[in-house]
């Protein structure tokens, strides 16, 4: 299909494009950004007057639920959830069941989600087999079959020898690894760790899990420079041995979630498990230096950490309430909410979920690295429409997801994404 989206305000963080202009779609890419080629006849015509035009969102932490949790998500719910919050791209994590530690599971997933005609989908590889932290994968058969990571999703490596010879391993073929830093014994606790937890009678995980863990990585990596991703960063001394880690030249990069960098623990409210999420949230402290760090660029990416939960698993008292909350449809949302609050420029927070995280998957991407998270002349034609004016209200029930649990219900959130094309395709449509 030939598309013709006339006078949206195009921007492209990658490359500091920001300006009022037409685009042309031939197929899957952009035949033209500024004039109309002569003798092209659009099949239809989008008016984005008043609208942004941007790249297609890449969320680098989404959980799709299947194979193994469809109770909780259905491919189709999630893959329609992810491009009605103009997300083209994105990574699923391997905690399905059964894991992602097989090349067959990873095809036929990639093979499903390709027939849903939405996102792109770049599965992570399970680190360890069946994520239990003793015999290392087939990452060069995972990667075969187009996993573009590894890691252990939220589940610890119970031995420094284990994490030792999978970075080694890694580092041998340049895979990445992707870790969340959290010690297995100090992470065991419910909520942050503080007056409130104790106030509350919740056990607490302290910063510490997650500053313990880092060290270790740290120290391993120093040798070899294996390519580490660190996920989800929840503390503001974990931003700062990040950031020396960079400034010593570690081969390192981090993403924040949507939760860290807008809540903090009070809004676990009354016991509301709607924010029983992983990592723990924090204080005001934690959350301002979060903040900071991905507005400076310590922090590479903005991720969702997208995890549909059931609502019967919801409804039981905070410490035994299943973990997680819906986040993908709310990513952009957030992103401009804190662009506008915090002072920081559009282009950075548009670039944190854009362009910034096809960087932090590099070349794992092959020639798709120079394709995704930008508009580019010949590039693939993904990319979202959105409405900058538009004030609207979380309400869990409207959502496109499955799962209906988030910590942002109620919030009055700007910005709403009106069109997402994926490879020249209408995927969503408001």
């Amino acid at each position: 299909m030939k598309i013709l989206i006339r006078n949206g305000r195009v921007m492209d963080p990658a490359r500091g494009f920001d300006q009022q202009a037409d685009i042309a779609i031939d197929g899957n890419k952009i035949a033209a950004i500024g004039s109309v080629p002569e003798g092209f006849v659009a099949e239809r015509e989008i008016d984005a007057s008043g609208q942004w035009v941007l790249p297609g969102l890449v969320d680098l932490a989404v959980r799709l639920r299947e194979p193994g949790h469809e109770h909780e998500g259905m491919l189709q719910s999630e893959m329609a959830a992810a491009v009605a919050g103009g997300v083209t791209s994105l990574v699923c994590l391997p905690d399905t069941d059964p894991v992602l530690d097989e090349q067959g599971l990873v095809e036929m997933l990639k093979f499903r989600a390709e027939k849903q005609h939405k996102s792109r989908l770049f599965p992570m590889g399970a680190l360890t087999v069946g994520l239990k932290g003793e015999t290392l994968t087939e990452m060069a058969e995972l990667t075969e079959s187009g996993c573009v990571a590894f890691g252990q999703a939220d589940v610890p490596l119970p031995s420094i020898t284990t994490l030792s010879r999978a970075l080694a391993y890694a580092n041998t073929f340049g895979y990445a690894v992707w870790l969340r830093p959290q010690d297995k014994d100090l992470g065991k606790g419910v909520a942050a760790s503080g007056a409130l937890a104790t106030r509350m009678g919740l056990a607490g995980v302290p910063v510490a899990a997650e500053t313990i863990a880092l060290h270790t990585i740290f120290e391993l990596i120093r040798g070899s420079q294996t390519r580490v991703h660190l996920c989800r960063i929840s503390s503001a001394a974990g931003v700062e041995l990040v950031r020396r880690a960079k400034a010593e030249g570690l081969n390192v990069t981090a993403d924040v979630s949507i939760n860290s960098l807008l809540l903090t623990e009070t809004d676990i409210g009354y016991f509301d498990s709607n924010a029983r999420v992983v990592p723990v949230l924090r204080q005001q402290r934690d959350r301002d230096a979060l903040s900071a760090a991905l507005a400076d660029g310590t922090i590479d990416a903005l991720v969702s950490d997208h995890t549909p939960v059931d609502e019967d698993a919801k409804v039981l008292p905070f410490a035994e309430a299943e973990t997680g909350a819906t986040g993908v449809e709310l990513l952009l949302s957030i992103a401009v909410k804190w662009s506008r609050e915090h002072n920081v420029p559009l282009n950075r927070a548009l670039a944190v979920i854009t362009s910034a995280p096809v960087m932090v998957l590099g070349n794992a991407l092959g020639e798709q690295q120079a394709l995704l998270g930008q508009l580019n002349v010949g590039g693939l034609a993904d990319l979202c429409i959105v409405d900058p004016a538009a004030e609207w209200t979380v309400e869990p029930k409207a959502l496109t997801s499955q799962g209906k649990s988030t910590p942002f219900a109620g919030y009055e959130l700007p910005a709403r994404v009106r069109c997402t094309v994926v490879d020249g395709e209408i995927a969503y449509q408001r």
